[in-house]
C-alpha cells in the first residue's frame, strides 16, 4: 500500500511544517500493516518523525524531505523504550528520523534528505574545522535506528548535514546500506557518515560519503543498553571516502568486543586518517564526557583489502591505545592489510602499550609513500592534529608480519 504524504496534508513549498501530516501517514502505514510513505512532487518541509514496523519512507526521485531549521522542531524523546537517553552521546535521542524497536524498516528512493545544516552552526576559525555546533540542543543526527532489525537503507540521498552524525545504528541486527550518497561541509564537525555501535550482521556497500567527521565507524559502547552487545559480522565494499576525519574509524574508550569484519574496495581522498584505531586516554567520564563505555575493549579479526589513500593528512593506519588506567582494553589482534595503496604526509602507527601488546598484525602487497605534504589538502590546519610519523611507529607490538611492502620518501 502507499501513503502519499500529500493525502494527509502535507504541503511541498519548502516553507510550510510537515511534521504532523507525514507522521499521521506514517502511523497510519502502519495501523494497516505496513507499506510505502512517499514523499514525492516537492519539497516538504519537517521536524523530527517516527517509522514503524513494516514502513518504508520512500523520497521519489526530484522530491527532498527538508530538515527543520528550528531546533524546537526536534525535542527530545521521552518515549524511547530501547536505550536509556542518560547515557547516549551528548545525552541526546532527536533525530531527524527515528526508528525505535521496529522490524522491517527502510530509508529509500532516489530523492534527497537535506537536514539543513548551515542553520546549526557557526563560524570558529581556520585552524581545524571551521565551524562549531550553534549553543543550543541541535539535532545531533539525521537517522536514528535503536534496537532495528531487518533494515535497509537506499539509493537515497543524505546531504547538508548539521554537526551531528548521519545515520547512527545502534545494537541492530541485520542492516543493509546500499547506493547511500552523504555529503556534508568537511568544515563542520561531528557529522560522521555511518555510526556503526553493538550491532551485528551490516553491510555497506557501494556509498560515497564526504562528510566533517569519519566516514564508516564501528564500535561497542553498550552503555545506554540493559545489557553489554557485540559489534561483529560488518562488510563495508566498493564505498568512495573523504572526511576531515578518519575514513574509517574502530572503536573508542572503554568499547566493548568488536570482531570479525571486513573492509575491501575502498577509495579514500583527502582524509585526515585512513584506517583509525585509536583508542584515547585523553577522554574520560570523571571530566563530563558522554561517550564513554563500561566494558574492557576487545578488537579481533578484522581485514582490509585492496584500500586506495590518496592525499591523507595523517597516518594511513593509525592503531594506538592510550596509556592510562581508566583505558580498559583487554586484546587488540588479528588486524590484516592487503593490497593497499597509501600516499600520504605520514607513514603508519602500531602502538600498543605496556601489558596490552598488538599481537598478530599483517601486512601483504602493501605501499607506503610519504610526500612533504604541500600538495596535500588540509594538511597546514588538520595534519598536526591527526600526527604525521616520518618513519613507521612500531611499539608493544607481537608477531608483525611484512609480506612484499614497501616505504617511499619523497621530499619536494
Amino acid at each position: 500500500m502507499i501513503f502519499d504524504v500529500r493525502e494527509y496534508g502535507a504541503v511541498a513549498d519548502g516553507k510550510t511544517l510537515n511534521t504532523l501530516a507525514i507522521q499521521s501517514a506514517v502511523d497510519e502505514c502502519v495501523k494497516q500493516g505496513g507499506g510505502r510513505v512517499l514523499i514525492e512532487g516537492g519539497t516538504f518541509l519537517c521536524g523530527s518523525i517516527s517509522l514503524g514496523d513494516n514502513v518504508e519512507l520512500y523520497v521519489a526521485a526530484g522530491a527532498v524531505l527538508l530538515g527543520s531549521p528550528n531546533c524546537e522542531d526536534y525535542p527530545e524523546r521521552k518515549d524511547l523504550k530501547h536505550v536509556d537517553s542518560e547515557w547516549l552521546p551528548r545525552r541526546q535521542n532527536t533525530a531527524l528520523i527515528v526508528a525505535d524497536e521496529c522490524e522491517n524498516v527502510s530509508v529509500c528512493g532516489q530523492g534527497k534528505i537535506d537536514c539543513n545544516g548551515d542553520k546549526f552552526v557557526y563560524y570558529f576559525g581556520e585552524k581545524g574545522w571551521k565551524y562549531r555546533r550553534i549553543q543550543k540542543p541541535t539535532p545531533p543526527r539525521a537517522i536514528f535506528f535503536a534496537g532495528c532489525k531487518n533494515v535497509i537503507v537506499e539509493n537515497i540521498t543524505i546531504e547538508n548535514l548539521p554537526a551531528g552524525w548521519t545515520c547512527w545504528v545502534h545494537d541492530c541486527d541485520f542492516v543493509h546500506f546500499d547506493k547511500v550518497t552523504i555529503t556534508a561541509n568537511v568544515d563542520y564537525p561531528n557529522n560522521d557518515g555511518i555510526h556503526i555501535n553493538c550491532s551485528r550482521n551490516v553491510t555497506v556497500s557501494n556509498c560515497n560519503i564526504v562528510c566533517g567527521d569519519d566516514c564508516i565507524i564501528v564500535r561497542a559502547n553498550s552503555v545506554s543498553l540493559k545489557e553489554n552487545k557485540v559489534c561483529e559480522r560488518v562488510c563495508v565494499t566498493n564505498c568512495n571516502l573523504t572526511s576531515y576525519s578518519a575514513g574509517i574509524r574502530i572503536g573508542w574508550i572503554n568499547d566493548g568486543v568488536i570482531r570479525n569484519c571486513v573492509f575491501s574496495n575502498l577509495v579514500m581522498t583527502d582524509t585526515s586518517v585512513g584506517v583509525s584505531c585509536l583508542i584515547p586516554d585523553w577522554v574520560n567520564r570523571e571530566n563530563g564526557d558522554t561517550d564513554v563505555g563500561r566494558e574492557s575493549t576487545v578488537v579481533e579479526n578484522l581485514s582490509f583489502d585492496n584500500i586506495v589513500m590518496q592525499g591523507i593528512c595523517g597516518a594511513p593506519i593509525r592503531v594506538e591505545l592510550g596509556e592510562k588506567e581508566h583505558v580498559k582494553i583487554a586484546s587488540v589482534q588479528n588486524l590484516y592489510f592487503s593490497n593497499i595503496f597509501a600516499n600520504g604526509a605520514s607513514f603508519f602507527m602500531f602502538q600498543g602499550r605496556e601489558g596490552n601488546v598488538i599481537e598478530n598484525v599483517r601486512l601483504r602487497n602493501c605501499e607506503f609513500v610519504v610526500t612533504s605534504g604541500k600538495e596535500i589538502k588540509n594538511i597546514e590546519a588538520h595534519g598536526a592534529i591527526c600526527g604525521i610519523f616520518r618513519e613507521p611507529v612500531i611499539r608493544f607490538v607481537k608477531g608483525l608480519q611484512l609480506e612484499g611492502v614497501s616505504f617511499t620518501t619523497k621530499e619536494e
